[in-house]
């Protein structure tokens, strides 16, 4: 019979509950408490899910004995201090991304993270992702020859405004979801960030932070990323993410953004130049496998070898996308 982990969720929100839905009913999972600063929130979801206890403070369930696990869901600026009393505490943690708002505290988050007797594991759910490790799989077998070019748009049609204004208080988009598509970028090229460029915008009026950017990377090996992402009431969503090779390239539709067949899953469309042959794959995957990511944890916690993904990859994927960050803040005030 598998071992059950004790887990605490501190943080109810949108992604919260993306963890918790996926890892409630889980063999290996002993939910012992959800924990939000909106009692009503963690009440809410304790009862949704089935879990025994819920509360506002944190540390009444971190402290208990039979918690080994507190996934960490909240707004950025807390990661740091919840992470710290979690490891005092004896606790495993999976940590949201990205890790801090500043790199000060991003530097410090990952030294206490490294040195920490647990583990520890940031949530970088695509390299989880089942179509992403399928291109990642596809390009390092040369199908399209060397990599010259990633194209990665993610722009949301920002319906929830005040949502989004809440979470660009501490982060704007280009650190909060850029952290992901820089460490795809190391991750699917197989090389190093070299420099990071970047300009943007205010796209609404009230908006906390420049909340659009367009960003260019480019890699140790000479391939060049494109960036772009915004979080705004005025623009129309969108998701591209593209690698194109001096052989062809690979292209991913999300199912959910599939015109047709989309109960095939994802879509992954695979051209060839050389023969002007076109493939294309229907490839069944969960776009936030939160399961998995906590899965990975628990191998570390058992001693098996986990999928490659390090601290330092996610280091180096946030300091990249800080530097993002800041290059479209420059941008913005030299107008």
């Amino acid at each position: 019979m598998k071992k059950r982990y004790g887990v605490v969720l501190v943080g109810c929100g949108y992604i919260g509950e993306a963890h918790l839905s996926d890892i409630h009913y889980r063999e290996n999972v002993k939910m012992i408490a959800v924990v939000d600063t909106d009692i009503s929130r963690a009440a809410l979801l304790a009862k949704k899910y089935g879990v025994p206890e819920f509360g506002t403070d944190y540390r009444e369930y971190i402290r208990r004995k039979e918690t080994e696990i507190v996934i960490i869901a909240t707004y950025v600026d807390t990661h740091l201090s919840i992470m710290r009393d979690a490891l005092a505490y004896g606790c495993h943690v999976l940590c949201e991304k990205p890790a801090a708002a500043s790199p000060e505290a991003g530097e410090q988050f990952f030294r206490e993270a490294v040195a920490a007797p647990t583990q520890v594991l940031i949530g970088h759910e695509l390299r989880y992702n089942r179509s992403y490790q399928m291109i990642e799989r596809i390009i390092r077998d040369g199908a399209i020859g060397k990599l010259r070019l990633m194209r990665m748009i993610q722009n949301h049609h920002a319906v929830s405004w005040s949502r989004y204004k809440r979470l660009m208080q501490d982060c704007p988009p280009v650190l909060d979801c850029g952290v992901h598509y820089m460490d795809i970028m190391r991750w699917v090229s197989g090389e190093e960030i070299k420099s990071v460029t970047g300009v943007g915008c205010y796209m609404d009026g009230d908006a906390p932070c420049p909340n659009y950017g367009t960003v260019q990377v480019q890699l140790s090996g000479g391939t060049l990323g494109c960036y772009e992402c915004g979080w705004s009431r005025n623009l129309k969503a969108c998701n591209l993410k593209e690698f194109i090779g001096e052989h062809g390239y690979v292209r991913l539709t999300l199912m959910e953004n599939r015109a047709s067949d989309r109960e095939e899953g994802d879509l992954i469309e695979w051209y060839c130049s050389v023969t002007g042959e076109y493939k294309i794959i229907n490839n069944q995957s969960k776009y936030k496998d939160m399961y998995a990511q906590l899965s990975e944890l628990i191998q570390r916690i058992e001693g098996e070898k986990g999928n490659g993904f390090t601290l330092e990859d996610a280091r180096l994927a946030f300091l990249a996308a800080y530097t993002a960050k800041q290059k479209i803040e420059e941008s913005v005030k030299k107008r």
